[in-house]
């Protein structure tokens, strides 16, 4: 591939590979130090030896590839902040125990149903200096204070550290918060917290004083508030308030990229900003001017939309277009892409491992590499005719790059997502643009009506669309299973036939079929895999108890009155049908006693009644029976006793504590996450 021949597409690569291995082997920093001294010795010194001759040119660029993999693998583990000693992560000793931190706030984040949460910087931990982000969650169940970004508060309340998922196939929370260096939650009371006098006056708190400042006066001029918590999605970068509902009529229409600034806000401002400064000439001087005025604007953009990942990248990669604009100089765009991704993951490497900056990335790469050769198959006759067929290519270009990504992620794909991009991205620079000037006005306390309910409206026609496409639920496919390997077989046929297709000839020809059977052959033992599993499963679901028992690609479902006519609905059973290929074939509901394999398992409910001559192996606790488990051992001992996250903490307690005295292995569901035979 041409693109490849590019030194810094090379380089970044190797940069990108350096990353990986350190996530996953995570080597010590003084190994990948003394690794990084090695490699930047054997640069200098092969780059001198080449001026005598007395190597090949070729060994300064593989020592450089070399160096730029090392780079990487010390970037990630220099950038891991519980090396640090004072991290809070090496005080926490007990888990659900009340600390007293100082922490300051540092970004408030979308609520929950129960709690409202931010993200925190710890100052100290039980009157000890620490260090470290930590998410704060403030229950709902009393007035809370309002606070702003780098208030210093002092809470108390249980600490807990990030842990694996409590069901089998589900979303990795705990993952996620450390890809972004969080590594534990405090639960708080709005009781107890106290606001301290001190602010730390960081850029993010004077964004936030200007989002803030900019929200109210909007609000103060009757801006209605559904489409005002778009609108500061769209230009503000923050989606806290927008209902779940519009969410969900934003991902069903293929359009939920809309509500997260990223290169396709970021570009139109490029465009928006670029156009008001036509009236000033292209000289030397002149160009210098639009530059600075360009890169500043975006950049101002940034710091306003709250710097998240999606943002920074953005930026970052328009900031290098606006440099070749207006330097006048060509610009490669595999350039363009590389090096700002080069620059970000040398600042922030865990960006690597955010979803939306895998998806942002291979959807431009596609739109550069792929977008022509769809554009090719149809030349129209009018401007018109050819200014929507860029937008469908554009559309379907992106569409295939982040199809097996997106699948693999979130399991559905919106198939009407190209009528979607028709009707909007006209409209989308007009939006943004009134949005801009909107925020602009109302920066400095002053709005005009006119273009305030101009722009209201726009947001409402753009709601009512997005809600029309979505409608279309059957264009919706959801629940599609595909496994990490059968993910990379799926880029590969893409790949293959695409390079195929720029220049066909009879290798890429056979090439292309034999991606296909390597998609195949990938897909074989993953099918037999799953046709030979048989498992039975103890679900973590709070006040409720599920089990399955699984055969090949059979579920049986045993369920509690709630679950009888929800059992496919229910989203802890659907995440795993999905990922295993599954299907519910039965649902009974919950008796006393169960088989699976050679395993006899007796479950005592609410009635505390049980059958005193069977000797099972695995005791099954549920719905916090009455029973006095030293009384039950005097009879017989199980192999295993579990209880799941329908009975009561203080009952599990005691009965942990039972166990433990009678040496007998316990597993609680809601400390440990699912049971699996």
């Amino acid at each position: 591939m041409r693109v490849l021949q590019f030194p810094l597409i090379k380089i970044t690569g190797c940069f990108v590979l350096g990353l990986l291995l350190a996530h996953y082997t995570k080597p010590p920093f003084l190994v990948t130090l003394i690794a990084l001294i090695i490699s930047f010795i054997a640069v200098v010194t092969i780059y001198f030896l080449l001026k005598k001759s007395i190597f090949p040119k070729n060994y300064f660029g593989i020592a450089a590839l070399f160096s730029a993999f090392v780079i990487g693998v010390f970037t990630f583990v220099s950038n891991n902040q519980t090396r640090n000693k004072l991290h809070y992560i090496h005080f926490i000793t007990t888990q659900n125990k009340n600390y007293t931190a100082t922490i300051s706030i540092k970004e408030k984040l979308k609520n929950t149903a129960v709690n409202d949460r931010y993200v925190a910087q710890m100052i100290t931990l039980n009157g000890k200096e620490s260090y470290g982000k930590v998410l704060l969650n403030i229950k709902k169940n009393q007035p809370i204070p309002s606070m702003e970004i780098g208030a210093n508060l002092k809470v108390t309340g249980p600490f807990y550290k990030n842990r694996n998922p409590n069901n089998p196939n589900q979303f990795d929370y705990g993952s996620y918060l450390e890809n972004q260096q969080i590594y534990g939650q405090l639960y708080v009371e709005a009781s107890d917290i106290q606001i301290g006098s001190t602010i730390d006056k960081s850029i993010a708190y004077y964004a936030s004083l200007l989002r803030n400042r900019i929200i109210k006066n909007l609000e103060k001029n009757h801006f209605h508030k559904s489409e005002l918590s778009v609108v500061v999605a769209l230009i503000l970068g923050q989606q806290q308030d927008i209902s779940p509902e519009v969410v969900r009529d934003y991902q069903y229409a293929g359009a939920v990229h809309v509500l997260s600034v990223s290169g396709l806000h970021v570009g139109f401002i490029l465009l928006f900003i670029t156009f008001l400064l036509k009236p000033i000439p292209n000289t030397r001087m002149g160009s210098t001017i639009k530059l600075i005025i360009v890169i500043t604007f975006l950049w101002a953009f940034g710091i306003l939309a709250g710097l998240a990942p999606s943002v920074v990248r953005s930026v970052t990669m328009f900031s290098f277009v606006a440099v070749g604009m207006y330097l006048r100089r060509s610009i490669n765009i595999y350039n363009t892409l590389a090096v700002s991704a080069l620059l970000i993951l040398l600042f922030q490497p865990s960006f690597l491992f955010d979803v939306g900056f895998q998806l942002s990335y291979v959807a431009l790469y596609f739109i550069v590499w792929l977008q022509p050769l769809l554009a090719s198959a149809w030349n129209p006759k009018y401007k018109i005719v050819s200014y929507f067929w860029d937008i469908i290519t554009v559309s379907f270009a992106a569409q295939i790059g982040t199809f097996p990504m997106s699948i693999y992620y979130f399991h559905q794909f919106p198939s009407l997502f190209f009528v979607t991009n028709i009707i909007i991205l006209p409209g989308m620079s007009l939006i943004l643009g009134l949005g801009v000037i909107v925020m602009l006005f109302a920066a400095f306390d002053w709005v005009w009506i006119p273009l305030l309910k101009a722009l209201e409206w726009s947001i409402w026609l753009l709601d009512k669309i997005i809600a029309w496409v979505a409608s279309f639920e059957n264009f919706v496919f959801k629940d599609i299973p595909l496994h990490f390997l059968s993910m990379w077989g799926l880029y590969l046929v893409i790949f293959s036939i695409i390079i195929w297709t720029k220049k066909p000839n009879y290798r890429k020809f056979i090439a292309a079929l034999f991606s296909i059977i390597i998609l195949q052959v990938i897909a074989i033992p993953i099918k037999y895999s799953n046709q030979k599993t048989q498992e039975f499963i103890v679900f973590n679901k709070q006040g409720t108890s599920i089990f399955t028992e699984r055969i090949g690609d059979k579920v049986t479902v045993f369920f509690s009155k709630d679950l009888e006519k929800n059992a496919n609905a229910n989203l802890v059973l659907k995440s795993y049908l999905v990922a295993n290929y599954c299907s519910i074939q039965m649902k009974k509901p919950i008796s006393n006693l169960l088989y699976f394999k050679n395993k006899k398992i007796l479950i005592i409910d609410s009635s505390g009644v049980y059958l005193e001559k069977q000797r099972p192996d695995i005791l099954l606790l549920i719905n916090s029976p009455k029973i006095n488990l030293e009384r039950v051992f005097l009879n017989w001992k199980p192999q295993k006793v579990v209880v799941d996250a329908s009975n009561f903490k203080s009952y599990c307690k005691a009965w942990k504590a039972t166990c433990e005295k009678e040496k007998i292995p316990f597993h609680d569901t809601a400390e440990k996450g699912f049971f699996k035979l």
